[in-house]
């Protein structure tokens, strides 16, 4: 697994990481607590099977479940060399506080809160479940709105504290604009964004990947096989689930689509001798060497499977070929 630098950690880390929103579970994915229980062990057996996959690099959140995604990998890092694995956590997603309204998952309202209060308490309850006495990236999860608005400054101004406290080692920012990059960087160390990226959206392209390529930071893509519709394994006639449901290229209309544009990649697979979902992963590596993807595996069989797309070399021809594929699809 080829691995890069992310600011100034003190170990180099996996350009594919396990993202565990999945892992987590609940009703954003349909499904029911008897379920969730019975998918614990297996998601624990996912997280283990990271090292010896060459995967060092887990990123987690508190509002993966009201935290069972946090309590799943603390207890799988119980069995684990916790100084080798990089673990990313978020925060300013709340369930048991106001703020700004956010969406709702099952039956509870979230909401946005990135006051130093609140901050401060998510630190040390995220802590607790995952297990450890620092947090390797701490990433603010969605950025502060009215009537909840925390300016970025103050927000600097905490994570700068906690890193001299030694309780995060690196400062990270999801689902940001070029300017609120552009502020961050104002106040200290910005190391790593994250932000949605795959083959069928590219809208990263525009703006923010340029931005962190000019100040070395490292774009993190989530969603690179789009909720699994990428994977290859689903059939034509799926129908979505849970948090699947509104996103663009599941709907009705556009599902078919797709379905004819990944049959149109199957030369490729059989050229580079991998799956579909090796090569959705592989088209985003081949963008930047400081792009990284996370992957939303539940078995270390997915795992194991998805590293695969690291060892792809993609020629600059077919990177473009699969580039104008997928643009035909927004037409």
């Amino acid at each position: 697994m080829k691995t890069i630098k992310i600011g100034t950690l003190d170990k180099p880390v996996s350009r594919l990481s396990l993202g565990t929103w999945a892992i987590g579970g609940g009703p954003a994915w349909g499904q029911t607590p008897e379920e969730q229980a019975a998918a614990e062990e297996k998601s624990i057996e996912t997280i283990c099977a990271c090292p010896g996959a060459g995967v060092n690099m887990i990123d987690t959140a508190p509002g993966y479940n009201f935290g069972n995604s946090e309590r799943i990998v603390g207890k799988a890092l119980k069995k684990m060399n916790r100084d080798d694995m990089c673990i990313i956590t978020k925060f300013g997603i709340v369930w048991d506080r106001k703020g700004a309204l956010f969406n709702k998952v099952g039956d509870t309202q979230l909401y946005k809160n990135l006051s130093r209060d609140s901050i401060l308490h998510e630190i040390d309850m995220s802590l607790e479940r995952l297990g450890t006495d620092y947090i390797d990236v701490y990433m603010s999860h969605w950025q502060a709105v009215e009537p909840y608005y925390t300016p970025i400054s103050e927000t600097m101004e905490l994570l700068n504290e906690l890193k001299a406290q030694g309780k995060i080692h690196a400062i990270g920012a999801a689902n940001v604009t070029p300017e609120q990059v552009e502020e961050y960087l104002k106040y200290g160390d910005l190391d790593i964004v994250q932000a949605k990226y795959s083959i069928l959206d590219r809208a990263v392209e525009q703006d923010l990947l340029p931005i962190c390529k000019k100040h070395g930071i490292v774009l993190q893509a989530y969603s690179p096989l789009e909720m699994g519709l990428l994977s290859g394994a689903l059939p034509r006639d799926y129908k979505p689930v849970g948090a699947q449901i509104p996103k663009k290229w599941f709907q009705p209309e556009n599902l078919p689509r797709v379905f004819d544009f990944l049959d149109q990649l199957k030369p490729l697979c059989e050229k580079y001798n991998c799956a579909i979902a090796d090569l959705s992963l592989a088209w985003i590596l081949a963008q930047d060497e400081k792009v990284v993807l996370l992957s939303g595996a539940t078995s270390p069989d997915q795992i194991r499977a998805n590293t695969h797309a690291a060892d792809i070399d993609l020629s600059a021809e077919d990177v473009q070929m699969m580039r104008e594929m997928a643009e035909a699809l927004d037409r």
